[in-house]
């Protein structure tokens, strides 16, 4: 078979297209043959060695997947060769086959492309759980999305929505806020690309305030950090929940005296983590998401396709923040 691999750290430049032997599954796995791989940002983490996991070299990245049984290791009771399936596996999606434990992995809805369902469980589960458990999102509140036209922030939109919120989508483009409002945002506001300096950061301040309304946001769902993190944090409303979800823009360093000017938390959203810690509250996240979908109130949004072997050129369009949804490699 073959796969996209990381020979060594560093950029998309670094994948190179191989030859390995095809693998065999193990007890308790599946053999799928990959017919769609997303990328996320923790693809272009995960070959520089930026990420929290180092798997050993040489490697495929590409950890969001779906395709086709194509054999199951012993044990395996709930999948059969020919069943189309999809599922979050951390790393080795890039590759025309993989060995994934079967636990990682939930059937393919019927009528649903392989393209749809590689693009679903990553964004959407990290999200529910960024938005239910995180930031106890209810009905009639402000959730403020930054980054909103990526995967992973439309997925904040449709989901704010199903729970009855109040979406402010924040974004760098004219195209993207198109992008944001297709999703059912109800509003959006186009912000100017970092770095910031002070008024430029506080004019983006006055600018989110604005966006949110006098109230404040009751949860701001932050996929981006960087120089946008503090002007959002100063629209956080009284008792307000600023869920932390990633930094392509950079680390960011909070003045502490925000949160308790507005009594307001940060909150770290780790889904990975959860989904380990709490098997079974990820499973009913992942029952409540396959219902939403199935009654049209979310749809993952693919935007572009990509040959394996331009794998690199999604990664490289992930790491400079051009991507509008989910971009997806079918090997």
């Amino acid at each position: 078979m073959k796969a996209l691999l990381s020979q060594a750290p560093g950029g998309p430049e670094t994948l190179s297209v191989s030859d390995l032997p095809d693998p065999a599954p193990g007890k308790g796995q599946v053999l799928v043959a990959v017919r769609a791989c997303a990328i996320n940002y923790p693809d272009v983490l995960i070959i520089e060695d930026k990420y929290q996991f180092k798997p050993p070299r040489p490697f495929a990245p590409g950890g969001e997947i779906a395709g086709l049984v194509e054999a199951v290791g012993e044990g395996v009771s709930q999948f059969a060769v020919g069943d189309r399936v999809l599922g979050v596996i951390g790393h080795g999606g890039l590759a025309e086959k993989v060995a994934v434990d079967a636990a990682r992995l939930y059937p393919l809805p019927e009528g649903r492309s392989f393209e749809e369902g590689a693009a679903l469980l990553l964004t959407y589960a990290t999200t529910i759980h960024a938005l239910l458990d995180r930031g106890h999102l209810k009905a009639g509140q402000t959730l403020l999305v930054l980054g909103a036209a990526g995967g992973v922030g439309l997925s904040a939109i449709e989901l704010g929505k199903a729970f009855g919120a109040r979406v402010v989508a924040a974004v760098s483009s004219d195209e993207k806020a198109e992008a944001a409002r297709s999703a059912g945002a109800d509003e959006t506001l186009v912000y100017p690309r970092a770095p910031f300096d002070k008024a430029q950061s506080k004019a983006l301040a006055e600018a989110f305030k604005a966006a949110v309304g006098p109230k404040g946001a009751d949860a701001i769902y932050d996929p981006v950090g960087g120089d946008y993190a503090e002007p959002a944090l100063r629209a956080i409303g009284w008792e307000g929940r600023y869920l932390v979800v990633g930094f392509p823009a950079g680390i960011p360093k909070l003045p502490l005296n925000l949160t308790l000017l507005k009594s307001c938390d940060v909150c770290g959203v780790f889904w990975g983590a959860f989904a380990a810690r709490d098997p079974q509250a990820n499973q009913a996240h992942v029952e409540h998401l396959f219902r939403l979908w199935e009654e049209g109130r979310i749809s993952p949004r693919v935007t572009e396709t990509f040959a394996l072997a331009d794998g690199g050129k999604a990664i490289a369009r992930m790491a400079a923040r051009q991507a509008i949804g989910k971009l997806v490699v079918t090997p």
